[in-house]
């Protein structure tokens, strides 16, 4: 199945109820032991789109590696929100994660304890900018 830019989920409701596949990096993600809620952006548009896993579809264990920052696909139907903030949002039919963010164990230069330092790479929209100084072109 062809990708779909997040912006474009919001701006064309021929997309309603038809099947889409979303790709992007997890912001955030909240839940119950019914269902879990997934904010997921590509970087085509400052907002997210929540993306929603049914547990009676997804195990909590299959949930577990998606953590802020992970990378993940989704395939899963297009519909009207019915929670406030957006106006539309997927229901997941299958995930497929790219990478989540990583945990190393680093040795401590200290003890022979070893410490875990979490790592999470993010995907900015804005462009870098670097202002150069006019003196510098004298």
């Amino acid at each position: 199945m062809k990708r779909t830019k997040i912006k474009d989920l919001f701006i064309s409701p021929e997309l309603l109820g038809k099947e889409v596949c979303v790709m992007g990096w997890v912001r955030t993600r909240r839940g119950n032991k019914h269902v879990q809620f997934v904010a997921l952006n590509d970087g085509s548009s400052v907002k997210n789109v929540q993306i929603v896993f049914d547990l009676e579809k997804f195990s909590e264990e299959e949930l577990k590696a998606i953590t802020t920052g992970s990378s993940l696909k989704v395939d899963g139907i297009l519909v009207e929100s019915m929670g406030k903030g957006q106006s539309v949002e997927v229901q997941a039919n299958k995930l497929e994660i790219f990478g989540s963010a990583a945990h190393w164990h680093l040795p401590s230069t200290s003890s022979s304890r070893r410490e875990d330092i979490s790592i999470s790479t993010l995907r900015s929209s804005r462009q870098a900018t670097v202002r150069v100084p006019e003196q510098c072109f004298r």
